[in-house]
């Protein structure tokens, strides 16, 4: 039972993952339309510039989880690197029990009423000509959020049963 729970958050991760990969690329082409368009004609648009935003919201606030499940995430690697495999899963247990959950607890805790609050005005950009969708975009904090929290505990339990 464990083992399929454990195999479809990762199912889910990994499609998630594939999913978010989509807007690395297009953020990059996004970029050098909106880079072009200034540059050679002088011209910018301020929700070209914000869909840049949003892409990169959603990378980021959407790749939290994989990253750290695919162990990519950036680390202070001054000392880490020469520790013994027992001494970094002792040291990633307890960054993750004492900062890394209380973390994901806090963001989603607050980010909750300023995500409830955007939803019932149904935010859009303050820009005249901005996008209206902001709301959408502050929806992934606490998701976002909320699949990194999943992961890290899931982690936890993993790690803690295979030795």
């Amino acid at each position: 039972m464990k083992e399929s729970i454990v195999k479809n958050i990762n199912k889910v991760h990994r499609k998630l993952a594939n999913y978010v990969a989509s807007f690395a690329s297009s953020l990059v082409i996004l970029i050098c339309i909106d880079v072009l368009m200034r540059y050679l004609f002088n011209v910018s648009f301020i929700a070209i510039t914000e869909l840049e935003w949003y892409f990169f919201s959603i990378l980021f606030l959407l790749g939290l989880s994989y990253t750290f499940k695919s162990d990519r995430h950036v680390r202070v690697d001054v000392f880490y690197n020469g520790f013994s495999k027992k001494k970094k899963d002792l040291v990633n247990k307890f960054g993750i029990v004492l900062f890394l959950i209380p973390f994901c607890l806090l963001v989603i805790y607050y980010s909750g009423k300023y995500t409830y609050n955007s939803w019932l005005i149904m935010e859009g950009s303050p820009e005249a000509n901005g996008l209206p969708w902001r709301f959408l975009i502050k929806s992934l904090i606490p998701f976002g959020y909320t699949l990194l929290l999943f992961q890290a505990v899931l982690f936890l339990f993993t790690k803690v049963d295979s030795e």
